[in-house]
């Protein structure tokens, strides 16, 4: 009888397994759709160097600046929101900007890691731009709030490793904006809140329900309902942010660990790394089971490359691999 029960459930298991081999097969396939390994061509269309650079202007069309850096910086993308008058808050217009700077990154191969962050000491997004929204006639109100949820939807999606460099106050949308990054590095001197309950509204851009996830419910539930700012060594000891570190005289220390890091993964292979993020994004959401049959889903994608075979031989004539994406 014991043999039959356990024959009963390691049969159930398999089917479970199978189920969730399809099913992880099935989300892998519909996530990476978008991920071709074939560079498009548009890799540096706009130079750039490692160090900030900050540059203001009224014009609407520098609220936001996008560098693709070169030389061996190549692959890394800065995307720097320019608003100084407005602290950053998120408009019409800067919402369309990055609308366009993300299907552009979302289209290049050549992309290996983006990092956002301000051009404007001090701050790194105000928020919703409330003084544009009081403007709105009501009917506009939901429409634009769709929209720049959508955003920052977008964000998160990314196929490659994002890095919220936060050097100053991220409030509201700016805190949603960054929530929707894989990593978050912040100034000690950064500050930090989902403040919408002071205006009588709630989060609306995925700050309650990314928040609960960096941290624990109970923890998100108590700075939402208090609308309370942390600064950036206090968001560092809630594991709002990966890093806290001190504020230099150029007030970008935030965007430096930024870059740091982004060199990190610069060397790696792009398309284990994309798969990793892909694995990690899926699994979370899912069972163990699953979460493991999407693991597993997505290392199947990596074998065939060519990138694997450099990696192997790489490590056997102990040099440097170079991958190409490939």
């Amino acid at each position: 009888m014991a043999g039959l029960v356990g024959r009963t459930a390691l049969l159930q298991a398999y089917r479970v397994q199978a189920a969730d081999r399809d099913r992880a097969c099935r989300l892998v396939a519909a996530s990476s759709c978008s991920i071709r390994y074939v560079f498009s061509g548009k890799g540096n269309g706009l130079n750039g160097h490692a160090a900030l650079t900050r540059h203001y202007s009224s014009d609407s069309k520098d609220d936001l600046r996008v560098r693709y850096l070169d030389g061996e910086d190549s692959g890394i993308v800065v995307v720097g929101i320019n608003r100084p008058k407005a602290k950053n808050a998120i408009s019409k217009n800067l919402v369309k900007m990055m609308f366009e700077a993300v299907e552009d990154i979302k289209k290049n191969n050549k992309v290996r890691s983006v990092i956002f962050c301000s051009l404007v000491p001090g701050i790194f997004c105000a928020g919703a731009d409330l003084k544009e929204r009081a403007k709105m006639h009501q009917n506009e109100v939901g429409p634009f709030v769709s929209k720049a949820r959508a955003l920052i939807t977008e964000l998160g999606n990314l196929p490659v490793p994002t890095i919220a460099a936060i050097d100053g106050a991220a409030l509201g949308g700016g805190m949603e904006m960054a929530l929707a990054c894989d990593i978050r590095i912040a100034s000690n001197t950064a500050k930090m809140g989902l403040v919408e309950t002071k205006l009588a509204i709630i989060p609306g851009a995925g700050g309650t329900q990314r928040l609960p996830r960096a941290i624990s419910v109970s923890l998100a539930k108590e700075l939402i309902f208090a609308a309370r700012v942390v600064d950036g060594t206090e968001a560092c000891r809630l594991g709002i942010v990966n890093h806290s570190v001190e504020q230099n005289n150029s007030g970008d220390a935030a965007y430096l660990r930024s870059l740091e890091l982004a060199r990190e993964i610069n060397p790696q292979g792009p398309i284990a790394v994309r798969m990793a993020k892909l694995a990690i994004s899926q699994g979370i959401e899912v069972d163990l089971s699953t979460g493991l049959a999407i693991e597993e889903a997505c290392y199947a994608q990596v074998i065939p490359t060519k990138d694997r075979l450099e990696g192997l031989a790489a490590f056997k004539e102990k040099r440097r691999p170079h991958y190409k994406g490939e």
